[in-house]
């Protein structure tokens, strides 16, 4: 299946312009020339066709074709994108994408989400120094549910929070390759696919001749991946009459595997479009690979740090992030970005961003858990505090140590810190109180000898938040 694409970085860097053949239909359409409705097409065609203008396709092959803008147009189609279950998550990588599939599926098409059961056993080398390591089958298994819930939950969070209409959207279809795999003869397979491929086209792809010039050079195993990948095309186009597939700027010549070996089995046409790629300023990948991955399960990444993570970035990456990670139109973003010049201290856009993303990926539910930890977080008092959960405070505090403690009469706030070894000793402990270093629940402690008061010094959820410092967190479990 196919994955992520060509960069497009949290630093200001510029995206590829779609062929100049969706530009000059959708400058027709806006001339006044006739259209045709599509079956539920919400969206109409001509968003459809002008999301290279938020940055979604970024890319079309074959790149000569005035077919597909067309196809587009005329009816609706069967668009799929692939994901390999190489962990238990997708990551913010993946996310846009499934923000395409979703932009298909609002103008009226038929989608499928293709999870790789199959080609993760082989590993793609696509953007890879070094090969897989070989998935246990229990682990595979784990992470095949993995993505099948981000899948489902973030498809169901778009119909219910952001698309919000009585107009019933087409279901995103969820498919496991390893399916059709299970029942294929290996003579057989290589003896009817493989004598379609040609070694001298798959030999000269960029994947391949970054693995075969490497110090570790290139197995069988991951040469024949893009045969697989283009299979899967194969076998959607004739099963679901799929036309299109999604991915990234890293996967076109996968892609373009594919599109031959439909070619010359069946003499029908078929396109690729690519999505960005989402890296950091310094131009890296995001991704578990590169071990910065912003994940989008909540046992992974919270909905906190999510919300934070794009709340962070910077203001020169904002119209751009907005137009690619939102559903907001044109002209939302336009009066977002105006608002946010006049007072950019304020953050309006990153926080909108992170409104949005957050409630995609988590929903309503997920969202209020993020702004009530921001709030406890950078605001918040005692009663701010109160109104988290367990849950949540686990997420906001995930790094800090956490004591189990008995809470015995007459015990003093320095008795506690130092049993908890949130401070080191007495006398320094001392010092670092009366100089004003210790917050308990967000409330300054200066007195040592104060006894420890349930009501004032520990929530109802029997946890109390230790700060020293700035930064230094600690919580005590109380055990009662």
């Amino acid at each position: 299946p196919a994955k992520m694409a060509a960069p497009i970085r949290f630093g200001m860097v510029p995206v590829k312009r779609l062929s100049r053949h969706f530009c000059a239909l959708v400058q027709q359409q806006r001339c006044g020339l006739k259209k045709q409705n599509l079956y539920r097409n919400y969206a109409t065609k001509a968003n459809i066709l002008s999301l290279h203008e938020r940055g979604i396709f970024d890319d079309i092959f074959p790149e000569a074709s005035i077919e597909l803008p067309k196809l587009l147009q005329s009816g609706p189609q069967c668009i799929y994108c692939g994901f390999d279950p190489t962990a238990d998550s997708l990551h913010i990588g993946n996310l846009l994408a499934i923000i395409g599939l979703l932009h298909c599926q609002r103008a009226g098409h038929n989608t499928i989400a293709l999870i790789g059961g199959a080609t993760a056993r082989i590993g793609d080398p696509s953007g890879r120094s070094k090969e897989r390591e070989a998935l246990d089958l229990d682990q595979l298994q784990t992470n095949i549910r993995g993505l099948e819930n981000n899948l489902r939950q973030i498809s169901r969070n778009h119909e219910q929070e952001i698309w919000k209409s009585p107009k019933e959207l087409r279901t995103l279809r969820i498919e496991n390759n390893s399916s059709w795999y299970r029942q294929q003869n290996v003579v057989e397979f290589m003896s009817t696919v493989g004598r379609h491929l040609r070694m001298g086209t798959m030999l000269g792809r960029t994947s391949v001749q970054t693995r075969l010039n490497s110090a570790e050079g290139m197995s069988l195993t991951e040469f024949t991946y893009q045969m697989f990948q283009a299979y899967d095309f194969l076998h959607l186009h004739q099963e679901h009459k799929c036309l299109i597939q999604l991915g990234g700027g890293d996967q076109m010549g996968n892609m373009m595997t594919g599109h031959d070996l439909i070619k010359k089995v069946t003499g029908k046409e078929v396109y690729a479009i690519t999505v960005p790629l989402v890296t950091t300023t310094s131009g890296e990948k995001l991704g578990k690979t590169a071990g910065n991955a912003v994940w989008l399960s909540r046992e992974k990444t919270s909905p906190f740090e999510l919300y934070q993570f794009f709340v962070r970035q910077p203001d020169s990456i904002m119209e751009k992030y907005l137009k690619l990670f939102t559903f907001l139109s044109m002209a939302e973003i336009a009066d977002i970005m105006r608002k946010h010049l006049n007072h950019p201290e304020n953050r309006l856009a990153q926080k909108k961003l992170a409104e949005q993303v957050t409630l995609l990926v988590h929903g309503v539910e997920g969202l209020e858990s993020a702004l009530r930890c921001t709030k406890a977080f950078y605001e918040g008092g005692f009663d701010v505090l109160q109104k988290l959960t367990q849950e949540e405070m686990k997420e906001l505090f995930s790094e800090a140590p956490t004591t189990e403690m008995v809470l015995e009469p007459g015990m003093s706030l320095l008795d506690v810190l130092v049993k908890a070894k949130a401070l080191s000793g007495e006398v320094t402990g001392w010092h670092i109180m009366t100089d004003g270093g210790v917050w308990i629940n967000n409330v300054r402690q200066t007195d040592p000898r104060h006894v420890v008061v349930p009501s004032l010094h520990i929530l109802d959820n029997n946890i109390s938040i230790v700060r020293i410092g700035k930064k230094r967190y600690h919580l005590i479990k109380w055990i009662r």
